[in-house]
């Protein structure tokens, strides 16, 4: 029996590890666009770039599919793994294959290693393992990107209140979980080095999006 946890457990990081590697924003603007996103706007495989260089249908699509990236890894590959969900081990490898999903999302095998920078799956892994704080963090996100159009701030500033609220609004107990909010803080911060810099000097470029018809159509 033993052998058969360690196996499930090999098979459902590895199948985390694929499924993050779906790189959606390439593969939608190659199939369906016939360009690479990675060689417009910012040069970044995610959901953000696809909304700049393509449009908002493109965008909301793969930003639908990257969340959803990290959420079956979590609540479907999950199940692969006999522990107790309320034990510390199912906790434990819930972060696990999440934490694989979204390294495999930053790094894609299918596309030599050169992915996004992993925040939407973040998000579909914590919707799947702290709903309330992923509420949280898409509300803080919200009104940073309303107010200020950057959707890199957005980001940042969401990802810098996740252990806050983990930790002194959720009052969250297990030492695990606590870990994961700071590394995924830590690891959201480091990925926008670039954008912080920008910010910085006042060149990032604001994002709007205009979700009405236009008059003319």
């Amino acid at each position: 029996m033993q052998n058969l946890f360690e196996f499930n457990n090999v098979v459902a990081v590895l199948l985390a590890y694929f499924i993050g590697s779906i790189p959606s924003a390439i593969w939608v603007s190659k199939w369906f666009f016939g360009i690479d996103v990675r060689d417009y706007g910012s040069n970044n495989a995610g959901a953000t770039n696809t909304f700049r260089v393509i449009g908002k249908v493109a965008g909301f699509i793969v930003l639908f599919f990257d969340i959803l990236k990290g959420w079956i890894s979590v609540k479907l590959l999950t199940t692969l793994i006999f522990y107790d969900p309320n034990s510390l081990e199912f906790i434990n490898m819930q972060l696990i294959v999440g934490i694989t999903a979204v390294l495999g999302h930053v790094f894609p095998i299918y596309e030599k290693f050169q992915g996004g920078k992993g925040v939407a799956t973040l998000m579909g892994i914590i919707l799947a393992i702290n709903f309330s704080a992923a509420i949280g963090c898409v509300i803080i996100f919200l009104v940073i990107f309303l107010f200020f159009n950057y959707v890199s701030l957005g980001a940042i500033v969401a990802a810098i209140f996740f252990p806050i609220i983990t930790i002194f609004i959720l009052r969250v107990e297990s030492l695990s979980l606590i870990y994961f909010s700071i590394f995924i803080s830590i690891l959201v911060i480091l990925t926008h080095k670039p954008n912080i810099f920008r910010l910085l000097n006042k060149d990032e470029n604001k994002m709007k999006i205009n979700l009405k018809k236009s008059k003319n159509n």
